[in-house]
């Protein structure tokens, strides 16, 4: 179990209600270790930028408690060691990018230095003078990056961040917020993208109707792998495999079984089925993918079958 000097963000029992009828957040308890990549998935309106919201000190909870960076949200002492981007950037349109950013390091108390760095970081350095007007969605994503990137900071929360990025460009933010979480610095990644959350996260949590749902790694929530086997005739191929000590369940889905077993077992498997008379069409390896997961999670409330 992380110790608390361990946790960079944690919630309990937090709450945000608006009026008797809306529950945007619901008795969250969220707890973020030092030096990952958190991934916070959820469709739109299960909470997530309410939650966020929350952890910069931007909407007051109803009730519960928050420790951000060992403060308050929205306290001075947190707030100078997190860097974010919750929903779409703004900046002044007739400003150029580097102008936009040394704007923001004014008010941050932020060396110019910083400027030229993070411009660099998000590669934008080669259209840094134009005016942010001139830019694309995914420039302007970019440019919100290198914001929220200005104070250096320990912790980092980016929402939705490939918003308006194309192909090229996600793969770029991703092996880029791969490179964020390196070095002790703590990123959150909210988003509804499972490929992108698959393969930058360390660990994921998915909220539901404001209420965390399931959280683990992403290997953790898709569960074991196991053997999908095409076969005839299915039934006897099904007693065949049930039969094999190795195997925890054999279960029919759409004339193939799938079989609970580690897959190192696959040749083992096709032997006894050559072995008792039974055409094998297909043997390999399957395993839920954390889409899978997800829709089944968000679908019927967090309970796996």
């Amino acid at each position: 179990m992380p110790q608390p000097s361990d946790l960079v963000i944690e919630t309990r029992a937090l709450t945000k209600r608006y009026g008797d009828a809306i529950i945007a957040v619901d008795d969250l308890a969220l707890r973020v270790r030092r030096g990952e990549v958190y991934g916070f998935l959820g469709p739109n309106g299960a909470g997530k930028t309410t939650t966020l919201r929350m952890l910069l000190g931007l909407v007051r909870p109803t009730s519960g408690e928050a420790a951000v960076l060992g403060a308050a949200p929205g306290s001075p002492d947190g707030l100078a060691r997190i860097g974010a981007l919750v929903e779409a950037p703004a900046f002044y349109p007739y400003l150029s990018g580097r102008d936009n950013l040394r704007v923001l390091a004014g008010h941050a108390g932020v060396s110019e230095d910083r400027v030229e760095a993070v411009l660099s970081e998000v590669r934008l350095s080669d259209r840094a003078d134009d005016r942010s007007a001139t830019y694309s969605l995914g420039m302007k994503q970019r440019l919100g990056v290198a914001a929220a990137l200005l104070k250096d900071p320990e912790l980092l929360i980016l929402d939705e961040p490939t918003n308006g990025l194309d192909p090229a460009g996600m793969a770029e933010m991703r092996e880029f917020m791969r490179s964020l979480g390196e070095g002790g610095r703590t990123l959150v990644l909210s988003s509804h993208l499972m490929g992108e959350v698959e393969q930058v996260c360390d660990r994921v949590g998915v909220i539901r109707d404001g209420s965390l749902v399931a959280e683990g790694t992403v290997e953790q929530l898709r569960g074991r792998a196991g053997l999908r086997v095409r076969a005839e005739p299915l039934a006897e191929a099904a007693r065949v495999v049930g039969a094999i000590p190795t195997v925890d369940e054999v279960t029919s889905v759409d004339g193939v079984l799938d079989v609970a077993v580690d897959t190192a077992q696959a040749p083992a498997i096709n032997r006894a089925l050559v072995e008792a008379g039974i055409a094998v069409s297909a043997l390999y390896p399957q395993q839920a993918s954390l889409e899978d997961v997800f829709l089944e999670l968000t679908a019927n409330g967090g309970q796996r079958p």
